[in-house]
């Protein structure tokens, strides 16, 4: 009897024991992804934050809302504001100055890694089709960690027409591989569809059992402007009403679309790139050109035809990037992995602003878009495409690095079409395909140990808009800028040549600098109190920026 009593106070205890064992193994079991899903990431070259339907846009861009629709738009994501820093920050989880590439070419550090690598702990199959342009990772096999690879980096002078010796498969010059012929239709954006849907063909044939990782980087709508006359004619009369008009419709529509970015900026008619061409020369080459944007009643007849029609082809370059992203998602679909394949879509900068001629130079006597041209878009058209924000691809304030990105994932994102004001960053991407697949980040190599990473995963963004508060670091050619929640401090060394301070959540389009004594008039405690957080954030972004700078030098090849 006694016995049988001292098993009935025990009883629960045992019980109690037995649940929580039951618990933890299973939250073990949990925790670890038995699907882990397919990622896909799509990244357009030159992409303004206007410019996809979902984001306001006027140009047909179908597929790409879909994805919005049935996903999620994200209205504070934010790029490097340039081509190399961007993908170098995409590709390796850390800041540009972190990998060593805050210049174009420069050794890539000992320690590095890039995605492909962490996720073959994972089983994955890694594949890259288009651009490039993480310029001290000189091969995409053995050094980026992909399985297969199309790269059309070199091409960028040519969206129509390239040449054999600048078009490489797996790191072999087409000049090797007389059984890669280029076809008299080649179009950059339908080339790099082309690929990845062979390579995702392939997948399916000798490794439907593993999953997959791919990167689809389009060079488009990157200068020159250069498009298939059919998607060129579509467009062809739209914009010649002028950039100010477009500017307006399209922050209309981002209204209409519940978007919360405050004002619409104002245009800036003294900025254009640095290195842009003098307009006496630019004339030289293509009549009726200008380095500057003006006012659009300023503008002769046959400069506001010209403009026009460089915007006619960017939008051609849009429309097409979004039926070649339809044919790679028809791919995955038609494999059957539509349900559990992450997709994300974004730009790697704004618009741009440049005017310059490269490469084979501009033919006079071509017809504008076709490959004897030579055209870039230009900060009138850049401006509206950036809408509502200031500024271009190269600076950091919003026009520059701000990007509409675009998570789509049937199985893990239910609340669909929804807006994320969340903050995110290229360095996020990492983290989340970490969590997603369940490994652990590899941070030593060569006897070198990784920085800790930068980023945060994405993963609980896709249920709840969490607006956690963080902070997110800028640097590119002197133009600096720093996120500290919703405070943000930037300088345009070129331009404004000090601090300016925004509010981010009264203030996203960044017209009212805090940090000028227009707005602190008669209250100098409130001013006292925003130059004391201008200081702490320019203080913080010089800590930060020296320490990135120092982490790049580490184990240097």
């Amino acid at each position: 009897m006694k016995k049988i009593n001292r098993i009935k106070k025990i009883l629960p205890l045992f019980t109690a024991l037995l649940f929580f064992q039951f618990y933890f193994v299973t939250a073990s079991v949990q925790s670890e992804p038995s699907d882990p899903p397919n990622i896909v990431v799509i990244i357009a070259d030159d992409l303004g934050y206007s410019d996809l339907g979902s984001y306001g846009g006027e140009i047909e861009t179908p597929r790409l809302d879909r994805l919005a629709e049935n996903g999620l738009r994200f209205t504070q994501f934010y790029n490097c504001g340039r081509c190399w820093p961007t993908r170098s920050s995409l590709l390796t989880g850390y800041y540009a100055q972190q990998v060593n590439v805050d210049g174009r070419r420069a050794a890539f550090p000992l320690w590095g890694y890039l995605i492909p690598h962490h996720l073959k702990q994972a089983g994955y199959r890694s594949y890259h089709s288009g651009k490039w342009h993480v310029t001290n990772v000189n091969t995409k096999l053995e050094g980026g960690g992909f399985d297969r690879s199309f790269d059309c980096t070199h091409t960028s002078s040519r969206h129509l027409s390239p040449k054999k010796e600048n078009l490489y498969l797996d790191d072999k010059s087409f000049t090797e591989l007389p059984s890669e012929p280029i076809g008299e239709d080649y179009y950059s954006s339908i080339a790099v569809a082309d690929y990845a849907i062979r390579f995702l063909k392939e997948h399916r044939q000798k490794y439907s059992d593993s999953p997959f990782f791919l990167y689809a980087a389009f060079i488009s709508p990157h200068f020159p402007l250069q498009a298939l006359q059919k998607d060129i004619d579509k467009y062809r009369d739209r914009y010649l009403e002028g950039w100010k008009k477009l500017k307006r419709e399209r922050y209309d529509r981002q209204k209409e679309l519940g978007f919360e970015v405050g004002e619409n900026s104002a245009f800036e008619y003294h900025v254009t790139a640095p290195w842009s061409w003098p307009e006496s020369w630019l004339k030289d080459s293509i009549p009726g050109e200008m380095r500057h944007s003006k006012p659009w009643y300023q503008l002769a007849e046959k400069e506001k035809y010209l403009q026009a029609t460089k915007m006619a082809i960017h939008a051609a370059m849009v429309d097409r990037i979004d039926i070649e992203t339809g044919r790679i998602l028809d791919q995955i679909k038609a494999m059957g992995e539509e349900e559990n394949t992450l997709v994300l879509f974004l730009s790697d900068n704004g618009a741009s602003a440049e005017q310059i001629i490269r490469g084979d130079g501009h033919d006079k006597n071509a017809s504008l878009g076709s490959a004897g041209s030579y055209l870039c878009l230009g900060p009138g058209f850049s401006t509206a495409s950036n809408t509502p924000f200031r500024r271009h691809k190269f600076w950091t304030h919003e026009g520059g690095i701000a990007t509409p990105m675009i998570a789509y994932w049937p199985k893990g994102i239910k609340d669909k079409g929804a807006l994320r004001y969340s903050m995110g960053h290229v360095v996020d991407f990492l983290p989340t395909f970490l969590e997603l697949a369940g490994v652990e980040v590899l941070n030593e190599r060569n006897g070198y140990k990784a920085p800790s990473l930068p980023g945060k995963s994405l993963v609980p963004l896709f249920e709840d808009d969490l607006q956690p508060d963080r902070e997110i670091y800028f640097s590119h050619g002197g133009n600096k800028a720093l996120r500290q929640g919703n405070w943000k401090a930037v300088i345009s060394s070129d331009i404004d040549g000090r601090w300016q301070l925004y509010n981010m959540e009264e203030d996203r389009t960044e017209l009212n600098n805090l940090a000028d004594d227009f707005y602190n008039f008669g209250n100098p405690e409130w001013k006292q109190k925003k130059q004391d957080r201008l200081e702490q954030m320019k203080d913080r972004w010089e800590e930060l920026d020296e320490l990135y700078q120092e982490q790049g030098k580490v184990g240097l090849q």
